[in-house]
């Protein structure tokens, strides 16, 4: 998957700061798989704590045919997680993946120089699945696409009407971190991984399309001992493997989703599968 050029700096508000001494639960890539993510909140309902923070690591759309559904599962668990005592309504992130930068970029296909190549591409990547969720249209996507700037502006707002639609789902896509960061227990939290020539804050793309360079990574990155990671472009399951962790079991494309809870000091100590 060929990243879009890159800009050379981030918001550093789009980096989400971890509360010391937590354990944190990360959750891999998801892809509109509902079974899988519902069976995975079932057994993690069960082993969260007040205290713990969850972590999922992008890629919630695309691929599955329960997207819609599968936002919403989300959202009901925050909801009643953050109810229990002693939970804060930072103990839930949610980071930005790969499949959920492409939708931002389809919903501004009216301002692509190639807005045909640029549709194809991404239905080549799993968008298709997306504007079916929301009630879209590949085949009128290419027609709008031909008819000019006018007709694709209207084809990308019927997309974001049906998505407001739907109770948190803008919200949500609006309010995605970048990456989260535990500082005392040295893990960084990306969706796909990062460039390890660049420093943590001139990443930007690299966290949801990663690299060459990520995938061949020897040694810790910037200080931290691993980098978690939600999403890999070949899946090969859990990889536990310092300095980075892999989470991708291939959920949405045919395998289960995997979550891992980390200790305060950054250690391994439980794994769930939905």
């Amino acid at each position: 998957m060929a990243p879009p050029p890159r800009t050379p700096a981030f918001d550093a508000a789009l980096l989400f700061a971890l509360r010391p001494g937590a354990r944190v639960w990360a959750i891999g890539a998801i892809h509109g798989e509902l079974k899988h993510l519902k069976a995975l909140h079932v057994r993690l309902g069960r082993a969260v704590e007040p205290g713990d923070q969850i972590v999922y690591l992008g890629g919630y759309l695309g691929f599955g045919r329960t997207i819609v559904e599968t936002v919403n599962e989300m959202l009901l668990f925050r909801r009643a997680f953050v109810a229990r005592l002693g939970v804060d309504i930072g103990d839930v992130v949610y980071l930005r993946g790969a499949q959920e930068e492409m939708w931002q970029k389809l919903l501004q296909l009216q301002f692509s120089v190639r807005p045909a190549e640029v549709l194809r591409w991404l239905i080549e990547h799993g968008m298709g699945a997306t504007i079916a969720a929301y009630g879209g249209s590949t085949d009128e996507g290419f027609a709008a696409a031909e008819e000019g700037v006018m007709a694709l502006t209207r084809w990308t707002g019927a997309l974001r009407l049906a998505m407001r639609q739907h109770d948190g789902h803008t919200t949500l896509m609006s309010a995605l971190k970048h990456a989260a960061t535990s500082e005392h227990a040295k893990l960084l939290f990306v969706h796909a991984g990062v460039d390890p020539a660049l420093p943590l804050m001139e990443q930007v793309d690299h966290f949801w399309w990663g690299c060459r360079a990520f995938e061949e990574m020897t040694q810790p990155f910037d200080g931290y001992r691993s980098v978690v990671r939600g999403h890999a472009a070949q899946p090969k399951g859990v990889e536990l493997g310092r300095p980075v962790i892999t989470l991708d079991t291939g959920c949405g494309r045919g395998g289960p989703l995997a979550a891992a809870c980390f200790g305060p000091e950054g250690d391994l100590i439980q794994m769930l599968e939905g």
